[in-house]
């Protein structure tokens, strides 16, 4: 039997990051993960360069039934903390827009610092290793004198004080992604908010989406909201459009906060005043409507959308002049104020992230420490959700951050160590 103070289950973001701190806080720690491949996700983020952080990180960029609990673990470990990390390491990065930090050569930069810190921290990493069962062992029963956990693993029987389970979500199963968390959750009645796919992209019914499936391919900047006028949520982002329906980064914000059954509205040119645009150009202009929409959006949407006029009672195929004034203000509400109803989502297979996931209700802020003594839960696997644009990547660093010092102070209190 082996024996350790810390199993961390997971070599992803969070599980590495914590493993990392836990180790060099001197506690003595495994990662166990069922891959081969270590942090698979972070290889693959960001085009290649993962958006590891971004620099305006706030409470308010996170979904959650319980919005408060990330408070305390994001004050406490900061983007600029990870940016020391890295800047320790030499690592060369930049920002894009919106606060978002990339590294300048690969994501592989990321994954190295990770492992050169685990390697700080004498850590111990078992890949692949698949878990099998996790039996409780309370100090009061079984003979030993503090409350500790047996794990039987494909290499063996393994013996520790806490467990940290940092699986992620279901999101992107072909990398490897399973429910292993969650069925951990439930084992120790761990209670549950419902997950389902985010920062995903929207589908709709392939009839009514037929005129603009061909606008495949196609990006433009965007305002797109959802949710009653008490609970709208509004992003200013880029739309693509797809095959299928709609992704891009604005659909992606969106998808988080989307239920099924809800329109979205869109406004596709959102800097300008469509109506008193197509009105001037009315009272001077012999080009056809599309020609003048084509100086407010790209000139194939222009196209696809007067070739909507007729089923909705207008002719927009004709010159501007010739238009009535009602004809162009339909036209320009319909564009201002596109509102269409998704039928759903690509699914986990597209989406970034999970949302939903074990109920923070059951976990320490300080800690992420769980009501079941020595269990604790960190990164995607939680009921917190980022937005995109590396906010998840930050959750990650901070709830492991936050967990690797709850453990050191929990397991290691001769040594003075506090939570951070």
């Amino acid at each position: 039997m082996k024996k350790f103070d810390v199993v961390v289950m997971g070599a992803g973001a969070a599980g590495l990051f914590c493993a990392g701190v836990a180790g060099q806080l001197g506690l003595s720690v495994l990662v166990l993960d069922h891959s081969e491949k270590v942090a698979e996700k972070i290889r693959i983020s960001g085009g290649g360069r993962c958006n590891f952080t971004n620099v305006d990180t706030a409470p308010a960029n996170f979904l959650s039934d319980n919005p408060r609990f990330c408070r305390s673990a994001l004050s406490r470990y900061s983007p600029r903390d990870f940016v020391a990390l890295l800047q320790k390491y030499q690592v060369p990065f930049h920002e894009k827009h919106k606060g978002q930090l990339f590294c300048d050569r690969s994501a592989e930069d990321i994954i190295n610092t990770l492992l050169a810190e685990c390697e700080l921290g004498k850590v111990t990493r078992w890949q692949p290793c698949s878990v099998k069962n996790i039996r409780f062992l309370a100090s009061s029963a079984h003979g030993v004198s503090a409350d500790s956990y047996e794990i039987d693993s494909d290499r063996g029987i393994i013996q520790s004080s806490a467990i940290v389970i940092a699986t992620g979500g279901l999101s992107i199963p072909k990398i490897g992604a399973t429910d292993f968390g969650y069925r951990v959750a439930k084992q120790f009645d761990i209670p549950m908010v419902e997950t389902r796919p985010a920062l995903v992209p929207l589908t709709f019914d392939a009839d009514a989406w037929a005129p603009f499936a061909q606008l495949s391919g196609l990006s433009l900047p965007v305002h797109i909201a959802t949710g009653s006028k008490k609970e709208r949520v509004v992003f200013h982002e880029d739309l693509l459009f797809t095959h299928r329906g709609l992704s891009g980064p604005g659909v992606l914000q969106i998808s988080s906060y989307w239920k099924p059954g809800t329109p979205l509205q869109l406004n596709l040119a959102p800097l300008v005043d469509v109506a008193a645009t197509l009105s001037q150009a009315k009272a001077s202009s012999r080009k056809r409507i599309a020609n003048e929409l084509a100086s407010l959006v790209p000139s194939r949407l222009a196209e696809t959308w007067v070739a909507q006029g007729a089923a909705l009672g207008h002719n927009w195929e004709r010159p501007i002049m010739e238009a009535s004034d009602k004809a162009l203000t339909a036209l320009a509400e319909r564009l201002s104020r596109w509102e269409l109803l998704p039928t759903g989502t690509e699914g986990y297979k597209k989406a970034e992230v999970t949302a939903g996931g074990v109920d923070t209700k059951a976990l320490s802020s300080q800690t992420m420490e769980s009501r079941q003594p020595g269990l604790y839960f960190i990164g995607e696997v939680v009921d917190v959700t980022g937005w995109l644009g590396g906010y998840n990547f930050q959750w990650a660093w901070a709830s492991g951050f936050a967990c690797a010092h709850g453990l050191a102070a929990k397991l290691r209190p001769s040594a003075n160590i506090e939570p951070a």
